[in-house]
């Protein structure tokens, strides 16, 4: 099945056991017209007590981020369930990868649920095991393979985590991209990386911070024969970045940052690094979730900010600070469809289950894919000198 091919999955019904975020969600669901879904969610929250742990993505909506014990971005929720040792059952409000994630950090004792199976990624889902492999075959009769390094992002798949760890790479997060692509070019001399699954991050990341140029960089494209590359082409190249991107960030578009600076004279452009080239290159600030959010935090009274990441997060932003401007960076809304399939219906549907005894939907991953995920991730985790956040 190639990625065009890759089904919707309306209100988390159907099956497609390919794809990362393609399973059914068994059970019947409250009708989120339910007035009473908060009070249940509090219900069931308190009735579990010291035995759940509830994370919360950022890009989650309102009404399940109300009832989260922590926010953040994908890795520190992880970590923070680490932390956790007492907590029974971690709840994540996330997406599928997320969660793998959490299951891989926490103990054998604790229980991972998501609670909407269909929360899936689609930047995770256009890296598939079987394309990366099919792509480290091609390098190796490329006669490049022993010079590759593959490092790939937080945002994917337990097992591509976990082919970094068995082939020596690393995994990265957005605040530490350039430490984990110095430490890549260390490992081996004349060392070449594969960035895994999202080619924008790898291109910003290598052309603005480790001073590549746009033709150090190829594109391997797992949909055409080859990658779409030849073996020249692999051998010229520094970085090989995987053909794959954030359908949210990916969105955003440079003619809006014109259209904005002329609307708004002295307006901040803050991005994340998962947009494009282009747009990256116009901004004033990129820097991960977190780092948006702490500069709006200290931004001062009267600023005006046009914000390119997730419209949950960007409207949180705003709604918290009236004191400041803050536009999305879109002419349209633009939420991340499989974030927001975490609604309240099934956040209470999982939390009863749970007080009745029956965990719904717990993701796991097996140990052996587990062993070498942590492997790449205990890598990123000896990185000198910068943040793990998103």
């Amino acid at each position: 099945m190639s990625i065009v091919d890759l089904p919707l999955l309306p209100l988390g019904k159907g099956r497609d056991l390919d794809a990362e975020r393609g399973v059914e969600c068994p059970g019947d669901l409250p009708a989120a017209s339910d007035p009473g879904l908060v009070e249940r969610a509090r219900a069931a929250k308190a009735a579990l007590g010291e035995r759940l742990f509830v994370l919360g993505h950022h890009y989650q909506r309102d009404e399940v981020i109300q009832f989260a014990d922590v926010t953040g971005d994908s890795f520190k929720l992880a970590r923070d369930a680490a932390g956790r040792p007492a907590a029974e059952f971690i709840v994540f409000c996330g997406v599928h990868f997320m969660a793998e994630s959490a299951d891989i950090l926490t103990s054998p004792t604790q229980r991972v649920i998501l609670p909407d199976l269909a929360a899936g990624c689609s930047m995770a889902d256009m890296a598939r095991l079987r394309q990366v492999e099919d792509a480290w075959d091609a390098m190796a009769d490329a006669g490049i393979q022993d010079s590759v390094v593959p490092v790939t992002y937080m945002n994917s798949s337990a097992d591509i985590k976990a082919f970094c760890g068995r082939n020596g790479g690393v995994v990265c997060t957005s605040s530490n991209a350039d430490v984990a692509l110095e430490w890549a070019q260390e490992q081996r001399p004349g060392a070449k990386i594969l960035f895994l699954p999202d080619q924008h991050l790898g291109r910003n990341t290598a052309v603005l911070k480790m001073g590549m140029s746009l033709e150090d960089c190829v594109v391997w494209d797992p949909q055409q024969p080859g990658g779409g590359l030849s073996a020249e082409e692999l051998q010229d190249a520094r970085m090989i970045l995987w053909k794959g991107h954030c359908s949210v960030h990916g969105r955003f578009s440079a003619d809006v940052v014109d259209e904005l600076r002329i609307k708004h004279p002295g307006i901040n452009i803050l991005v994340h690094p998962e947009c494009t080239h282009e747009v990256v290159l116009k901004a004033d600030l990129v820097g991960s979730t977190e780092f948006i959010i702490k500069t709006i935090e200290a931004a001062e009274p009267g600023t005006v900010w046009a914000i390119g990441t997730e419209l949950n997060l960007v409207q949180r932003l705003k709604d918290a600070h009236p004191d400041k401007t803050i536009v999305f960076l879109d002419r349209n809304v633009c939420y991340c469809s499989t974030m927001n399939r975490i609604d309240l219906p099934h956040l209470v549907w999982a939390l009863e289950n749970l007080v009745a005894g029956t965990v719904v939907n717990q993701i796991t991953v097996d140990p052996e894919t587990e062993a070498d995920a942590l492997l790449a991730l205990q890598r990123m985790l000896d990185l000198p000198g910068k943040s793990h956040r998103d």
